[in-house]
Order: C-alpha cells, then sequence, then structure tokens
C-alpha cells in the first residue's frame, strides 16, 4: 500500500500530538523526583525547575522514612488495598453474573436498584451513622466495608459478562455443570482482563484513601498512609519557621508525593497487557 504526502502528514501531527500528550504525562513525575534529590540551593538557582539534578541528596527521604509512623501507615495502606480489592472483585462478579444471565427471577428489578443507588444516595452523615452503628468506626474495616462494591463496576461486569458466548454455557450445562463452576471454571478465566481492569481501579482507589480515613479513624496507629503524609507535609510547614531544620518544605512535599506514587507506578507495568485489553471491553469487534 502507497502512502500518500497526505498520510505522511497525518501521521506525523499524530506522532507530535501523542509525543506531547506523553510528555505532559511524565515531565510532572520527573519533576517531582528530581526535586525530591536535589538540595534546595539548586532548586533556587534554578528557579525552582529542575529536571536533572546536579546533585544528589536523601535527606528529605531520611526524614520521612526515619518517623515511627510512616512504616506502620503503609503497612495499613497495602493490607486495605490487598484485602479491600479481594473483597471488591469478589462482591463484583458475584454481584455482575447472576445480573448478566437473563434468566434470573425479577432481573429487571434488581438492575434498577444497581443502578438506582449510582443517582441517589442517603448522604455523609447518614453515612457515618450506619459506620458508627455496626462497630466499624477506629478500624481498619471502615476503609473497606464501606466501599466493598461499585454499582458502576457490577455494570461493567455485567455488560462484560452478557458478551460472553451463550454456547460456551449451554454446553457446560450438558456436561452437568453447576452455576459456579461455570463461574469458576469458564466466566473468570475468560474475563481475566476486565476483573485485572477493574482490580487497578479499586486498589489505586483503595491505595490513595484519604476522606475516609479522616471520616472513620480517630486512633493515630490505624491511619494510612495518605494521613500520614498529609500530617508529615504540615508538620514540615511548621518546623520550617525555626531555623534549625534543614529540610526545606518544597523537597519534603515531593518526598512525599514520591513515596505515595511509586508503589502504583511500579506495579502498573506488570499490569498493562490485561489493562490494555480490558480498555477494549464494549467495543465493536469485526
Amino acid at each position: 500500500m502507497v502512502r500518500g504526502w497526505g498520510d505522511k502528514l497525518f501521521n506525523t501531527v499524530v506522532y507530535i500530538v501523542l509525543t506531547l500528550v506523553g510528555l505532559s504525562a511524565v515531565l510532572p513525575i520527573l519533576y517531582v523526583a528530581a526535586v525530591s534529590v536535589t538540595p534546595y540551593a539548586e532548586v533556587l538557582k534554578n528557579g525552582g525547575y529542575v529536571l536533572v539534578p546536579t546533585e544528589l541528596t536523601l535527606a528529605a527521604y531520611r526524614k520521612i522514612f526515619g518517623t515511627s509512623d510512616i512504616l506502620r501507615s503503609f503497612q495499613i495502606t497495602l493490607f486495605v488495598t490487598t484485602v479491600g480489592t479481594a473483597i471488591n472483585l469478589l462482591l463484583t462478579m458475584l454481584t455482575a453474573y447472576p445480573l448478566s444471565r437473563r434468566a434470573l427471577p425479577h432481573r429487571n428489578l434488581f438492575l434498577f436498584l444497581v443502578v438506582f443507588t449510582m443517582l441517589f444516595s442517603g448522604g455523609i452523615i447518614p453515612t457515618y451513622l450506619v459506620v458508627k452503628s455496626t462497630g466499624l468506626l477506629d478500624t481498619v474495616w471502615a476503609l473497606i466495608i464501606p466501599s466493598a462494591v461499585s454499582s458502576f463496576n457490577v455494570l461493567i461486569m455485567k455488560s462484560f459478562f452478557e458478551q460472553l458466548p451463550e454456547e460456551i454455557f449451554e454446553s457446560a450445562r450438558m456436561d452437568g455443570a453447576s452455576e459456579a463452576r461455570l463461574l469458576l471454571r469458564i466466566v473468570v478465566p475468560l474475563s481475566t482482563p476486565a476483573l485485572v481492569t477493574i482490580g487497578l481501579f479499586y486498589g489505586v482507589a483503595h491505595w490513595n484513601q484519604f476522606f475516609a480515613a479522616i471520616m472513620y479513624i480517630t486512633d493515630r496507629s490505624l491511619f494510612p498512609l495518605q494521613i500520614v503524609v498529609r500530617e508529615l507535609l504540615m508538620q514540615t510547614v511548621e518546623q520550617m519557621e525555626s531555623p534549625e531544620n534543614m529540610v526545606p518544605t518544597v523537597t519534603m512535599q515531593m518526598a512525599a508525593v514520591m513515596v505515595a506514587v511509586v508503589p502504583v507506578v511500579v506495579i502498573y507495568p506488570f499490569l498493562q497487557k490485561h489493562f490494555t485489553k480490558g480498555m477494549l471491553l464494549g467495543s465493536i469487534k469485526g
């Protein structure tokens, strides 16, 4: 196939636009990482913008990991992210699969109830009262159970399950497979891209959880990573008023952001293959 000058011009414009979009996503992360390991004098010398530091310092990271709360909060956030994502996927899958079966009695009613929760909610105060009355306050489960399932993700999984060939289910039923066996042996293996994609969404939400921790947690020993990082930044601002402090505020801020971001950035490449497939959910296949 011979490409004309119009096709070449179009491809060039597309490449330029994609490059600019990629740089707009990468440069802020590079800037944060560079400032977090750059002496403050060099940051000021360059007008506050550094991408390739000439000198390196790990003072901000030593100060962050030198605090007694940071490792404990990291463990709590890791537990909430791991267990919470597992519970999210389990409940989402167990809710979406029956709704994807047209033979389910009162299926439309259940779908209406799921969609209704997307449009209307009880609000912050009723939710807090429910969490309090169930004894979840000041427990890590307060960060998991109230957000155990997302109606939006249930509908996405339902749509994906409906796209699976019905002949597979009929053949398995003829061989005597139960619905539980169908789900575990057929649906789950065929739905790996969708499950990984939605699991990534759930996991990132748990990792960045902040508002729920402020609402339901008052015990400092149960604070997740984001709360401890916030307190660390506020303490840094206060400490900067004293001249003996040797770690500038901006360096501490950038280092704290990197501590919260790096784990997700490191895990993402391992899930990228499944995530790319999951982005095609519901697309038209020719």
